[in-house]
């Protein structure tokens, strides 16, 4: 038998997306933001609010990334999710990480994410039930280590899931069925 438990936020596993941006003086900033996902085959949403120093980035700037995190970078990922950049505008140089500028949008690629997306701004959605910041995706790149046969391996890649009902993070990493065909058995 079900039991109502106290939360609103039970849709798991949720993304671990890291979104970077560059401030106004060039330096990078990023975010940790689960609230994300694909709308359409080449557009990301993410739920953000505009208080953020990266929706201001993103809007100045017109473009941004999103990395998947993954389990080799839980903290770092972590503490931009922790941490301001209204605050604390020095906060990708604290954690260490390194970034190379896009050649087709104005943002920043964090190097030791393994997946990244290139994304324009396309728009802001701010009534009742807006979605954020949407992005048409112009380019998707991944680090050789995490491919197999010219595809991302997800057991590879080593991505890591946040869990809204505890605040843990998973790392993704088991393939369990095969999608659009595991479901034909029960055709029998």
């Amino acid at each position: 038998m079900k039991r109502k438990i106290k939360t609103t936020e039970a849709i798991f596993p949720m993304p671990v997306l890291m979104v970077a941006t560059f401030n106004e003086d060039g330096s990078v900033d990023v975010m940790n933001a689960a609230w994300g996902m694909m709308l359409e085959r080449d557009y990301v949403v993410l739920n953000l609010s505009e208080n953020h120093k990266t929706v201001e980035n993103i809007k100045r700037r017109k473009a941004f990334t999103v990395s998947i995190a993954d389990a080799k970078h839980v903290v770092e990922a972590d503490y931009f999710g922790v941490v301001s950049g209204n605050n604390t505008p020095n906060k990708f140089e604290k954690s260490g990480l390194s970034a190379t500028k896009s050649q087709l949008v104005d943002a920043p690629i964090i190097n030791e994410f393994p997946i990244c997306l290139e994304c324009k701004f396309e728009e802001y959605q701010d009534d009742r039930f807006g979605c954020g910041v949407v992005g048409k995706v112009v380019n998707v790149s991944a680090e050789e280590s995490v491919l197999w046969m010219g595809q991302v391996d997800v057991e590879k890649l080593g991505a890591i899931a946040f869990d809204p009902y505890t605040h843990g993070y998973y790392k993704v990493s088991q393939r369990v069925g095969n999608a659009f065909k595991d479901g034909f058995k029960l055709n029998k």
